[in-house]
């Protein structure tokens, strides 16, 4: 056996899934000769951070989670760790929009389970009979049986239809920009589908769970556990910046698109550039593109990878006086129904939550506008679209005079959908790129599309990668 087998690693994409992987395998063995291939002009994709004056302005994710802990072990290993930023105690929580009003989410509420009673008892978010139907859940039988259920199919037999379309669905849509009539609960809330298998209901999981004393953080949360993100003082490209330079000098190549990878390990590029071959090739790039890539390679796969459907979201980023909002939200954003008849599904105060993202009399605000349920939206041009965002922040915070900055921010198919069915899609998926021992798959298309879970599935493949790479070498 070649003693040199998978010492040459090529990466097709620089996005986080891409930088991660190329990361931890250096982290493993630093004799192993990495390279990067993005097709933009800049690694690091939807994760950017642009300095205008004294504002600081995330395009995409703003913080990242502990939880799993791979990207906060990956910052320790990297020395950064110590610098990383505490969201403000000042704040924390979100609220709902409901008949036009700002209503918080009821204290201990974290996605689809209520960690306290009181809260969800007293919250105007729910009629009486709403209220009725989500104390019956602790009696309501199971039978889902093994098959994947959604999100919608799973929270409305369970806890009703107004905790579904009033607090869930609008929560959900703010991670996931989905429809939850056809997210998988498999594949996004495997734990709380474990739970409620374990005990019957959520209820009696919940119960079990306060005796124990495993809900303390949920019990203080109010629709996301905030006390569980980290930053970056300067913003999420530090991030970036940080898994690049980490790396050997040379190893990211920008503005060169790869077009096949063949089972030998042989790249094509476009344009002029001569076709390279590496011991073992990584795609990290989107779900369709990756299609195209594996076409020849692992023709089944690519079928399956093409099936996976992507969501577009723009961000319509205001910069505003702090003195022009005359009705404050207290907190660090707020997400609407689809029931409200509105165009926006969200709204983050970034500047709220972290320290030294704008002066003291100016909020940065980021509204989100298309997902799945509102895609027609995105067709509007740029400035339709932050006319849309001033509007609804005029009648929902009651914000006076136009902003001192702005940016529209569109991420086309960006956020991929696990619907139902998604986790035995990935499965099928893995079992064909597994045949060829040289090709691996990275991306956020399959285990999960946040940053903690990107960076924990790039730890899992280098790991695999190095062993394998050491296993050959051992028989050798």
């Amino acid at each position: 056996m070649d003693v040199h087998q998978n010492r040459r690693i090529a990466i097709i994409g620089g996005g986080l899934s891409g930088l991660a992987t190329a990361t931890h395998l250096h982290l493993a063995d630093p004799s192993l000769e990495l390279t990067i291939f993005e097709s933009s002009d800049r690694v690091g994709g939807v994760i950017y951070t642009e300095r205008v004056g004294e504002f600081l302005i995330d395009h995409g994710a703003d913080m990242f989670a502990t939880q799993p802990p791979a990207a906060l072990r990956l910052c320790e290993r990297l020395g950064v760790a110590g610098n990383l930023l505490m969201p403000k105690e000042q704040g924390r929580g979100a609220k709902i929009v409901r008949r036009g009003r700002l209503v918080p989410i009821p204290d201990g509420f974290v996605l689809m389970r209520a960690t306290q009673m009181w809260p969800m008892l007293n919250t105007p978010l729910l009629s009486p009979l709403g209220k009725l139907r989500w104390l019956a859940e602790r009696f309501v039988s199971d039978d889902f049986g093994d098959r994947d259920v959604s999100v919608g199919e799973f929270v409305r037999k369970r806890m009703g239809d107004e905790v579904l379309q009033r607090l869930v669905a609008p929560l959900v849509a703010g991670i996931y920009t989905a429809d939850v009539e056809r997210l998988s609960m498999q594949a996004t809330m495997k734990n709380i589908l474990a739970m409620q298998r374990q005990y019957g209901s959520l209820a009696k999981a919940t119960s079990v769970r306060k005796r124990n004393g495993d809900d303390s953080v949920e019990r203080q949360s109010a629709g996301a556990r905030y006390s569980q993100f980290r930053a970056f003082p300067g913003g999420m490209g530090d991030l970036i910046q940080t898994l690049a330079d980490s790396l050997p000098e040379g190893t990211i190549r920008t503005q060169c698109t790869a077009t096949a990878v063949t089972a030998g390990g042989q790249l094509s590029f476009h344009g002029s550039q001569a076709p390279e071959t590496f011991d073992h090739v990584v795609v990290a790039t989107p779900p369709r593109v990756s299609a195209k890539l594996l076409a020849d390679v692992s023709p089944e796969a690519a079928a399956e990878l093409s099936l996976i459907e992507s969501a577009s979201t723009a961000i319509v980023v205001l910069v505003v006086r702090r003195s022009d909002i005359t009705r404050p939200a207290n907190s660090f954003g707020f997400v609407v129904p689809h029931g409200e008849g509105r165009s926006i599904l969200a709204c983050s105060f970034a500047s709220e939550k972290f320290p030294d993202r704008a002066p003291q009399d100016h909020v940065i605000i980021r509204v989100f506008i298309g997902g799945v349920i509102q895609s027609p939206l995105l067709q509007r041009d740029d400035d339709e679209l932050q006319a849309i965002a001033i509007s609804e922040l005029r009648e929902l915070i009651g914000l006076q005079s136009e902003p001192v900055l702005s940016r529209v921010v569109r991420w086309n198919n960006a956020m991929p959908q696990y619907q139902v069915g998604h986790v035995q899609r990935v499965e099928k998926i893995e079992r064909e790129i597994e045949k060829n021992e040289r090709i691996s798959l990275m991306s956020n298309a399959l285990h999960g599309v946040g940053i903690a879970p990107v960076i924990a599935s790039a730890e899992r493949l280098a790991n695999q990668i190095t062993q394998r790479a050491a296993s050959s070498r051992d028989c050798s």
